[in-house]
């Protein structure tokens, strides 16, 4: 089985480094690489320091890795110096070039704010961001920065710009480009599943898999990512069939518990559910304050299947907009199975949804009682002929628990969108 090709990640900036700013960029690349079978061997994160960026380049350089990928470090600044590293580690002097200048220059007519900026200064940072190896292939800015490919013999240098906008829309640009066509033509590697599991705990399938013949357990390449109520199964073959033949497995043991075997968040595969069905979802949310609602209108085209929403913290909101009885709350409290029930169909006649889907919980750190401790949630889903509440006592903090709540409550509505009649 012929070898993927490798690739290494290095995200520069002291920002990242120290933790000021999250790396967005080094995980979209290696998403990016894993799906499309190029294998991600390195993912470093160095400061801006010009010696530090050329040493990690040069050491995958050496390593004999397919291709590295720099983000960051091309502004106009005394610290963007991913340029002038890239030469260092590659023994290639920098050069301006004309065609990466009159893009910098067309980029930046426009700009206003740069009418403060005296005519030197302007023109020297122009020049900066034009001034490339000597022999890069340039790479059109996204904003203002130009980025490059440099050929190093049969590996690949990709030098980007650190805005994770301009990072995704220049690698896109990238991976068409005749310099990368060699490593794009050999990626693929061996055929692999991501398979996402609810309801299933990393120690039960250690368990399950134990059970697996050998042969089976060896046939693939196995990756095990627990997350925020789900476990991520990552598969590829190394014999024959053999990432088929172990997810074949894995289904055996939890006949329910797959709900895709694309790597689909759970947010696009209930998305998907209700657009097949021709129906509206509307929510309503307590302790998750938005977030689910968030996660839903993240993805594309979510106006065709999704309405709204209701962001209920105070208990007036719940009786007023969603007509959860007073009673309701006073005996049963907020964080009960009624006052769920209540707000997923509030959500769904007041907002004219097929669907309502509702969140009430306490996520701490506070607020949390003998009988209903911090973690405690409720979920509710309101349907066209049902009405649906789970109680659920989630563990971690308040971040971890507003996540799980999310991600319960799609799964809730992801089961009894299958149940539902057509």
């Amino acid at each position: 089985m012929a070898r993927a090709p490798r690739a290494a990640i290095v995200v520069t900036g002291d920002e990242v480094l120290r933790g000021r700013v999250a790396d967005r960029n080094g995980a979209y690349l290696a998403s990016w690489c894993d799906a499309n079978g190029i294998e991600v061997s390195r993912l470093t994160v160095v400061g801006d320091q010009a010696s530090a960026i050329a040493d990690a380049v040069r050491d995958q350089l050496g390593a004999g890795t397919d291709l590295v990928i720099t983000t960051g470090g091309l502004g106009v600044t005394h610290d963007d110096l991913t340029m002038a590293a890239v030469a260092d580690a590659t023994g290639l002097p920098l050069a301006l070039d004309p065609a990466a200048l009159q893009l910098v220059r067309l980029a930046t007519a426009s700009a206003t704010y740069l009418a403060t900026v005296p005519d030197r200064i302007r023109d020297a940072t122009e020049r900066k961001q034009a001034t490339l190896p000597r022999g890069a292939e340039m790479l059109a800015p996204i904003g203002t920065a130009p980025g490059c490919i440099l050929r190093v013999r049969d590996q690949r240098i990709v030098v980007l710009p650190g805005p994770p906008f301009e990072t995704a829309r220049m690698w896109s640009d990238a991976v068409r480009h005749p310099a990368l066509a060699e490593i794009v033509a050999h990626a693929g590697g061996p055929p692999r599943l991501v398979l996402r599991l609810h309801g299933v705990v990393e120690s039960q399938l250690v368990a399950a898999l134990d059970g697996v013949p050998t042969a089976v357990r060896e046939g693939a390449r196995l990756g095990i990512c627990a997350k925020a109520g789900e476990v991520e199964l990552t598969m590829a073959d190394i014999t024959d069939g053999g990432a088929e033949a172990l997810a074949s497995a894995v289904d055996a043991a939890f006949p329910d518990a797959t709900f895709t075997r694309t790597g689909e968040l759970i947010e696009a595969v209930v998305a998907d559910l209700l657009r097949r069905r021709g129906e509206r979802l509307a929510v309503a949310e307590s302790c998750t304050g938005g977030l689910l609602g968030g996660r839903l209108t993240a993805l594309v085209g979510a106006s065709h299947w999704f309405l709204g929403g209701v962001i209920c913290y105070d208990d007036t909101i719940k009786r007023t907009l969603l007509d959860v009885p007073a009673a309701v709350l006073a005996s049963d409290g907020a964080v009960s199975d009624p006052s769920a029930r209540a707000m997923a169909q509030g959500a769904r006649t007041r907002l004219g949804a097929d669907w309502g889907l509702s969140v009430t919980g306490i996520a701490g750190p506070d607020g949390g009682t003998p009988d209903k401790p911090v973690g405690t949630v409720f979920l509710g889903c309101a349907g066209p002929d049902l009405v649906s509440v789970e109680e659920h006592r989630f563990r971690g903090d308040r971040g971890l628990i507003r996540e799980r709540s999310c991600v319960y409550a799609l799964h809730l509505l992801r089961r009894s969108l299958a149940d539902a009649r057509t």
